[in-house]
């Protein structure tokens, strides 16, 4: 219910999406919600990919020759593709990669000159802020897979994903110093996945971390050689598909909602939340499933 909320408060939006097979991409054309010009992206084809086969979407991050810049259109298509059917009991997972040896490499700064305009760069930061607070507030596990450099708003949606994969040769930075604009947005997620010091040294000197650092810190979850990195994400991913999705689903939304708490709040939300999963048919399902020494069947 909480996930439902957030994502409606979000401001989730319908739209023609086609009916799809396994694997098959989820849509073949991207709205713009308006005439091109100043404010919209221009028309063209979406710059991420998205298909879905038993339970797992993955939406690759497809403009390798802008090295997967998060344009006001990438950023949008992304949003679209995170929020499809977002409350299906299909979707069990979603995994966020990238086509190219960078991830991404943040803000298009072609969008940030100010030929553009500060209601332009305004509607930019919005919408990138909307879709990282999308990825806390989905009700499915995110997890990120990279291979290759992400940096400034790329490295922050890293940050953002529930779990981060990355091969050796990753690497993350916050680099908008060197050009004169201090990665403030970026920051709110660095700083909620390293400590401190380690945020704040990346952002006074942009330069970069390598994978193992960014493991050490934090800010990945595991590191695996290049030739692994699919398969790897791949059995996590399985994994989460394989387990039930209303019970995963109250416990992301509980485990971000303590965070902010204090900790006699924390636990007396989590409490009720622990009574709240065995009032659910696979909590119950569960906890009689081990008594009977069976695997449990999952409503979805």
């Amino acid at each position: 219910m909480a996930a439902a909320a957030g994502l409606r408060a979000l401001g989730a939006k319908g739209s023609g999406w086609l009916r799809r097979g396994p694997w098959a991409p989820l849509t073949t054309g991207f709205c713009s919600g308006g005439p091109a010009g100043i404010g919209r992206p221009e028309p063209g084809p979406r710059p991420t990919i998205a298909r879905q086969q038993d339970g797992i979407r993955s939406i690759v991050l497809s403009d390798p020759k802008r090295r997967n810049a998060l344009s006001l259109a990438m950023l949008k298509s992304l949003q679209s593709d995170i929020l499809h059917e977002a409350e299906s009991q299909d979707l069990k997972v979603i995994i966020i990669s990238a086509e190219g040896p960078v991830f991404s490499s943040g803000h298009d700064l072609k969008e940030l000159t100010d030929e553009q305009g500060p209601d332009y760069h305004a509607e930019v930061f919005q919408t990138c802020s909307e879709v990282m607070m999308l990825i806390q507030n989905h009700p499915v596990p995110i997890i990120a897979m990279v291979n290759g450099l992400a940096t400034a708003a790329g490295c922050q949606l890293v940050a953002s994903c529930d779990i981060a994969v990355a091969s050796d040769k990753s690497s993350f930075a916050m680099p908008g110093v060197n050009i004169g604009v201090f990665c403030s947005t970026p920051a709110v997620a660095l700083g909620r996945a390293v400590p401190r010091k380690v945020a704040l040294e990346m952002l006074f000197t942009g330069e970069p971390i390598s994978a193992q650092e960014a493991l050490l810190h934090g800010l990945l979850s595991r590191v695996v050689p290049e030739e692994r990195l699919e398969e790897e994400t791949m059995r996590i991913a399985r994994k989460v598909a394989s387990l039930s999705r209303s019970v995963l689903s109250l416990g992301k939304a509980a485990f971000y909602r303590q965070l902010a708490q204090d900790l006699r709040t924390a636990y007396h939300l989590t409490s009720q939340t622990m009574v709240d999963n065995l009032g659910l048919p696979d909590g119950q399902e569960g906890v009689k499933a081990f008594l009977q020494k069976r695997k449990p069947v999952w409503s979805h």
